[in-house]
């Protein structure tokens, strides 16, 4: 085949595809078309609901470039096939573009990279194209993204701008003067409108969508079944509820549109001015900005309506919704838009249940066609009463029933300020087994407190010191630099700027005035902005404290202009300015930053001996530390000197002046919640833009690391001048010490504990920490050393948004469930990527969460499981539920069709609507167990414990039911059922007498009134009843059944009103449900059936499968690596050992676990390298292979 017919568009990113081409083929369309008209409409649903068969059905292959069609295939998990047309975007009647420059600019394709000059475009653009209709572009659109064909790449791709392939030199260089209104026109074509246009479906549209859901189709043909064989009031039943489910169904989706379409139109449409090629300054709207325009921000602000880079002048950015379907913004809502599927083994499980179920249903169709042609049915009844079998077997009431207990976890979640967006998610968050949390903000409060400053005065630190704000200090060039060494401005009136910063000069309580407009226009050049402290603070008078002015007397106005600023790199991680006393003749250069940095940059004679021991003591202590510098400039620096010095004439030769030290508090909620999460086994990573010693730090305070752990920081370096790649291993809590000492204490080394089961395979006290770069370094270049780390980590700082998200997937890869907590926009893609991701802002990190809580505390997260295990439960007992009901209902219809007989139709009404929608809905109601606990629901549907439930159950039902069937045909009264029998004629006469004359007028032609459905009938009904509570079950994830009154309501109910009806006929109701009379003892007989029917469900249920087989055969492997004890107690092992014995004797073998961090544990507690001992390092081999091998050497 062509090389062209396969390509692989956004290589290496999330949505990456394969994509195909296809041109249509008439003989093929003409061929389905009559096979549309030939199945009714059928293949053309099936059609609709398979890409890849309708593209294949009705077009052959095609070279990608010359198609008419393009066939998509994601190359993820779920390997999904999407199809779209090829359109073509005609430039031809463009009013600013002649036909000569756009024969110059595309030939049947696009650019899609700026060239680095914009006089060059044209002919760049005219080399890649090759093709002969000059005026149009060959483009496919797929989840709101443009494919533009391009013949350089000889593939398709979406537009890209500035921000791909393009230096910032030259941006500044070759992009900052604007764009022609021509060039503004073109790109405009190609790229179009810059919003996020989330259009609200119309109600038809959504109709008809939803309409077309298999689900619904099915519902449809079993309506049209019933009616043929006469069920009418059962058929209107059915519809009336799929009705209900629509309009339901239509409500949600279209709120959800609304919703979304409202929160992103508020963003999306501004008025902006756009500097032009030739100095014009045009005002436009935001939704007409294109790559290379050139915006003027205004002095009062505005919403940023794109990415953006500032050329000229300084800004205060907010974060704030971006605009654009390419943008990072654009793509998280194309995420919600067109979500991926969920990837949970129930669900996978509960289709692959279903073709199970579709496989009875087929061996019950084949059955009854043999029964029935052997006796002598005619084909019509024989047609559809063999179809009649499949819609009994697939219950389509199936998916309403699962969802029920989803939607009232949605509920509940609502009521305690937990909202979702994605409702599957619940069930997933009852599987969750470890929650990463962002710091800042989320296990800490929202900001820094100034704990205290601690100055430096004769190269020594003074006595740290509490309150700034005093008259001792107000003149200080401490107190001077916290003043002015900042980027606040005033933004209509309120102060606004970095936290941090705001928070020191909030602490010294000084005032900041910026000149306006005017003043800066009257003195034709930009005023100062000044700060002062207030006039409490200052005394009537004072004498200067300058020597070159201390002839003078000040009056009490004590202000410093900030003259210029280097505003803060985090490069650098340095800011500075360079200020002005009022009345001075030098200017001061004040500095500020990390305070390695800092230190670096000062005089060594200034900088305290101690510095360094300081400065550990209160990263280890969990603060933020600042270090603060001063110099005084030289005479010579006049105002104008200052405006055009490069900083680093400035940044150098300081004085170190001291410490601020900030305090990030610990949120009152998050030390108890996360010994909750840790006592349920499931574990807790830090994952943070902060530096490793603090979150170290932090990590111990919260009790994510307890006292007794030691923390190995892993310390990554990239290959350099031809050497490999290295990881160096540091204990931090001797971290100075091995640095000076080759010694290693014994004690230091962690201890591992080695368990003889896999239950309690429990390893260390020991976790690792890295930060960004080094993780960066270990995923490259350290790939089989990777899960390791994974499944120890704990503290991961300085990491970057991409590098959380990458973090969160390298979890995954070692089938943990993964839940995100966090509350900025630096954690929407890992908010995303996880399992559970739950934001605690409502802002930007609610639009990629699928869950968002009003209380900003990590409390949401142990709720938001707890009401995921219940879901996740609740669908396990509704799922078991729903197959018992279609295996009883089958196989009473079975029964009764090998006599010619069925159910009637106001007896499936009764069973349908009475008993098994009214427990569904309430058996779903059991709110979650009050507290987690370390045993965690089954995955999936297909596992050892539910399955024996299951087919127990079953076997049971049938059993009894069998039992019944055949027994009532050994009764000496049993006959044939006629409209003259009567086996209660000497108890109830004239009351079956009277009865008989309304049977004679209405025959039964369906053969429904005879003695096995009455047995059959009753013996069902119960049996329903009985595995609804069999399966209702409480503890340890729901609360127990008894508490749901509802559910428990309804089944008293049921049970008095089936009791009383088999107990003391009432003629109405047995001619209703034609139901004939049985004798008393019968009656009795079948009560008797009921019960020990009743006793051996809830005994083998509750008794035999959770006391015997769910704690030995089935046990599932327990996480709790991490919580450990070191020592274990006599009666531990025996109870281990007298399991172990128990599984022996039930044939039991021990098996690996199948999720690979319980295999890696296992694995770890042999190897005696493991963990890495201190002051060792492990190089990658010299050649690193696929698999990224390494080996340990040992660094002396």
């Amino acid at each position: 085949m062509d090389k062209e017919e396969r390509k692989t568009i956004n290589q290496g990113q999330e949505d990456e595809m394969e994509i195909y081409g296809y041109n249509l083929c008439r003989w093929k369309l003409a061929i389905v078309s009559l096979g549309v008209v030939c199945t009714g409409g059928f293949l053309l649903l099936l059609l609709y609901w398979m890409p890849e068969w309708r593209v294949k059905a009705t077009c052959i292959r095609a070279a990608i470039k010359d198609c008419e069609v393009v066939l998509l295939r994601t190359t993820d998990e779920f390997r999904m096939w999407f199809c779209a047309k090829i359109r073509f975007l005609s430039l031809e009647t463009h009013p600013f573009l002649s036909p000569k420059s756009m024969t110059n600019k595309v030939a049947n394709g696009h650019a899609v990279h700026f060239t680095e000059n914009l006089a060059t475009e044209n002919r760049h653009e005219m080399s890649k194209y090759s093709q002969t209709q000059p005026q149009q572009i060959r483009y496919f659109t797929h989840h709101s993204v443009k494919y533009f064909w391009n013949d350089t790449l000889h593939n398709f791709d979406f537009l890209k701008g500035l921000d791909e392939g393009v230096s910032c030199t030259s941006i500044y260089e070759k992009h900052s003067a604007g764009l022609t209104k021509g060039m503004h026109a073109y790109r405009k074509l190609l790229y179009g409108v810059n919003e996020i246009t989330v259009k609200v479906p119309s109600v038809f549209k959504l109709l008809i969508k939803e309409v077309l859901n298999p689900f619904y189709i099915f519902q449809l043909f079993s309506v049209i079944l019933w009616s043929t064989d006469e069920y009418y009031y059962y058929a209107l039943a059915i519809v009336i509820m799929s009705i209900v489910s629509i309009v339901s169904s239509l409500y949600s989706i279209r709120k959800q549109y609304v919703m979304l379409h409202d929160m992103v139109a508020a963003h999306s449409t501004v008025r902006v001015s756009v500097c032009r090629a030739n100095g014009e300054i045009e005002e436009i709207f935001s939704t007409d900005l294109v790559p290379g325009d050139v915006m003027v921000i205004p002095l009062n602000g505005t919403v940023m309506p794109c990415d953006a880079v500032l050329i000229n002048g300084t800004c205060i950015v907010n974060e704030s919704m971006l605009t654009g379907f390419s943008t990072s913004k654009g793509q998280l809502v194309r995420s919600i838009l067109y979500p991926k599927p969920t990837d949970f083994k129930l669900y996978r499980d509960a289709y692959l249940f279903l073709l199970c179920l579709v496989a009875v249903a087929g061996i019950g169709f084949i059955y009854t066609i043999i029964n029935s042609i052997l006796n002598k049915v005619e084909i019509g009844v024989i047609i559809i009463e063999s179809l009649d079998i499949i819609t009994i077997t697939v219950p389509p009431a199936l998916p309403a029933a699962m969802t029920a207990g989803i939607v009232y976890a949605q509920r509940r979640l609502k009521k305690i300020g937990i909202f979702c967006i994605s409702p599957q998610r619940i069930n997933i968050c009852g599987q969750l087994n470890l929650v990463c949390f962002d710091k800042t903000g989320t296990l800490t409060e929202d900001g820094l407190d100034l704990w205290g400053i601690q100055r430096v005065e004769n190269t020594r630190f003074l006595l740290p010191e509490e309150n700034v704000c005093n008259e001792v200090l107000v003149k200080s060039q401490f107190v001077a630099c916290m003043a002015t060494c900042h980027s606040l401005t005033k933004i209509e009136g309120v102060l606004s700027g970095d936290p941090l910063d705001l928070k020191m000069f909030e602490a010294i309580g000084w005032i900041l005035e910026e000149a306006t407009e005017e003043e800066t226009a009257l003195h034709n050049r930009i005023m100062p902005t000044v700060v002062r402290p207030p006039k409490q603070l200052l005394p009537e008078s004072t004498h200067a404290g300058n020597q070159e002015m201390e002839l003078f007397e000040l009056p009490a106005i004590y202000e410093i202009g900030i003259v210029r600023q280097f505003p803060f790199s985090s490069a650098l991680q340095r800011m500075s300015v360079v200020a002005r006393v009022l009345g001075d003749k030098k200017m001061d250069a004040y500095m500020k930053g990390a305070p390695e940095i800092i230190a670096s940059l000062c005089k060594p004679e200034t900088v305290p001996t101690d510095f360094e021991k300081v400065l550990e003591d209160y990263t280890k202590q969990g603060f933020r530390v600042i270090a603060l510098a001063h110099r005084k400039l030289e005479s010579k620096l006049t105002w104008h000197k200052v405006q055009n010095i490069s900083r680093d004439v400035i940044e150098n030769n300081m004085d170190f002046m001291g410490l601020i030290i900030m305090q990030n508090k610990l949120k009152q909620e998050t030390p108890g919640v996360l010994e909750d999460l840790h006592k349920a086994n499931i574990r807790t990573v830090m994952v943070t833009g902060d530096n490793m010693l603090t979150a170290v730090s932090v990590a111990r305070d919260c009790g994510m690391i307890l006292p007794q752990d030691k923390v190995i920081i892993a310390e990554a370096l990239p290959p350099k001048d031809g050497k490999v790649a290295k990881i160096n291993w540091h204990y931090a809590d001797t971290l100075t010490q091995c640095s000076n000492s080759s010694a290693i204490d014994s004690e230091a080394i962690p201890i591992k504990l080695v368990h003889n089961s896999l239950e309690n395979l429990q390893v260390t006290r020991y976790h690792f920490a890295m930060n960004g770069k080094s993780f960066s370094v270990i995923l490259e270049h350290f790939q089989d050393l990777a899960p390791k780390l994974m499944l120890h980590g704990t503290v991961f700082a300085r990491m970057a948004p991409d590098q959380k998200t990458q973090l969160i997937e390298a979890l995954q890869n070692v089938d943990y469930f993964v839940g995100m907590c966090g509350d900025g926009a630096n954690d929407c893609g890992a908010l995303k990527r996880a399992h559970g991701g739950i934001s605690l802002s409502e802002l930007e990190a609610s639009v990629a969460s699928p869950f968002t809580s009003k209380t900003p505390s990590i409390s949401c997260v142990p709720n938001l499981i707890r009401e995921g295990r219940a879901a996740l439960m609740t669908s396990f007992c509704v799922f078991k539920f729903m197959a018992l009901y279609s295996i009883i209902q089958y196989f009473s219809v079975t029964l009764l069709y090998s006599i010619l007989s069925n159910l009637g139709d106001f007896q499936f009404l009764f069973i349908d609507l009475a008993i098994i929608l009214v427990v569904v809905f309430t058996m779903s109601l059991n709110p979650a167990w009050k507290e987690l606990v370390a045993q965690r629901p089954p995955s999936g549907l297909i596992s050892g414990a539910l399955l024996f439930s299951v087919l127990s159950q079953i076997i049971i039902c049938i059993g009894f039911q069998s039992l019944g069937f055949f027994w009532v045909k050994q009764q000496s009264w049993y006959e044939v059922w006629h409209p003259q029998s009567d086996a209660c004629n000497t108890t109830r006469s004239l009351y079956w007498n009277s009865s008989y004359l309304d049977n004679e007028t209405k025959p039964d032609t369906h053969n429904i009134q005879n003695y096995e459905n009455t047995t059959v009938f009753f013996i069902s009904s119960f049996q329903y009843l009985i595995v609804a509570i069999a399966f209702s079950k409480g503890k340890p994830f729901r609360q127990p059944c008894y508490k749901n009154y509802f559910f428990v309501v309804s089944v008293i109910i049921l049970y008095v009103f089936i009791l009383l009806i088999m107990l003391h006929p009432v003629a109405s109701i047995d001619q209703v449900l034609q139901i004939v009379c049985v004798p008393y003892q019968w009656r009795i007989t079948m009560l008797m059936i009921v019960l020990v029917n009743a006793l051996v469900s809830i005994m083998v249920e509750n008794f035999f499968l959770d006391m015997v087989l769910w704690k030995v055969v089935f046990n599932r492997d327990k996480q709790g690596e991490y919580r450990f004890t070191t020592t274990q107690p006599p009666q531990a092992s025996v109870d281990r050992w007298g399991k172990c014995c128990l599984s022996w004797a039930l044939g039991c073998r021990k098996k690996i676990p199948k999720a690979k961090y319980m295999y890696l544990a296992q694995e770890l507690l042999v190897d005696p390298e493991w963990p890495p001992k201190p002051q060792t390092t492990t190089e990658a081999k010299a050649l690193v292979k696929e698999n990224g091998s390494c080996q340990i050497i040992t660094i002396t």
